[in-house]
């Protein structure tokens, strides 16, 4: 079994981290809180923004190392600090690493800034930062690219899921639906944990994995469809609910996800929000 080191472990690289440990690698986790990860997994507490807390990386000799930090504000410094700089404070400690045989960095669509409304938007793109988000995690994964050691980056739509209710309580406020109807594309967090994971089987298994992969569901749709569907499901009444004009928005492809052979638990919205629905 592996040696898997996970920079990140919040909501989404604990659930990474909880997969992987069931079969059975020793899985290690960093993170900048103090709270442990479950099932008796490493926590190592640290932050990729202070390289003087990332010494003992040096040490671990991981085969697969999973970056999965969160910018905590919305800020081209912030950005910067934690998915550029903060990837390179821990590529850093790893260059010794005769073990590393592959990096996943957690990448998000937002590097897509162009609208597609007309076309299926796919990994053939190119893609074209339309903000400073875009354009740092699109530097992030340029660094990756320089990095002597096999990677992927894996370009993640909306997430949603057990405890993602922004779209959920959008849905029963009216006066908060938007001007206008755009595209939006999503993927349930149990299915972008799950995808992570099945890469890192395939990686193990010296089965051959692309650099860079759009991870979301089968549908993209339009905003008030979606908006639509989960207020009635809360039974707030849209009779009167007149649609915008569709402007703006891309939908995205997920045709190279579906070519590895994963199978989505929650293909389009309405299977995935009936389950979180269910929670509440």
């Amino acid at each position: 079994m592996a040696k898997i080191l996970i920079i990140g472990c919040g909501d989404l690289g604990t659930a990474v981290a909880l997969q992987l440990h069931q079969s059975q690698h020793t899985v290690i986790g960093l993170r900048i809180s103090q709270q442990t990860l479950p099932n008796g997994m490493q926590t190592i507490q640290a932050d990729v923004t202070k390289p003087n807390t990332l010494i003992q990386l040096a040490h671990l000799n991981p085969e697969i190392i999973i970056y999965c930090v969160a910018a905590s504000a919305q800020t081209d410094e912030n950005y910067h600090a934690h998915y550029v700089q903060g990837l390179k404070n821990v590529l850093a400690t790893q260059i010794k690493n005769i073990h590393l045989q592959h990096v996943f960095f957690v990448s998000s669509t937002r590097v897509y800034g162009q609208t597609h409304t007309q076309n299926i938007l796919d990994e053939n793109v190119v893609a074209i930062a339309a903000d400073f988000g875009g354009e740092r995690l699109l530097e992030a994964e340029n660094v990756l690219s320089n990095f002597p050691c096999q990677s992927t980056s894996l370009r993640l739509s909306g997430i949603y899921g057990k405890g993602r209710l922004y779209l959920v309580n959008t849905a029963k406020d009216l006066s908060r639906w938007p001007e206008s109807n755009s595209w939006s594309n999503r993927i349930h967090r149990d299915d972008a944990a799950g995808f992570i994971a099945f890469l890192v089987q395939k990686v193990l298994t010296q089965q051959s994995v692309e650099s860079c992969y759009i991870v979301t569901d089968d549908m993209p749709t339009l905003q008030y469809d979606v908006l639509t569907w989960l207020a009635n499901k809360q039974f707030v009444d849209t009779s009167h609910i007149q649609t915008p004009a569709t402007q703006g928005g891309k939908r995205l492809s997920n045709q190279r996800l579906r070519e590895t052979g994963f199978q989505l638990q929650y293909p389009n919205y309405q299977i995935g929000y009936s389950k979180v629905l269910e929670t509440l």
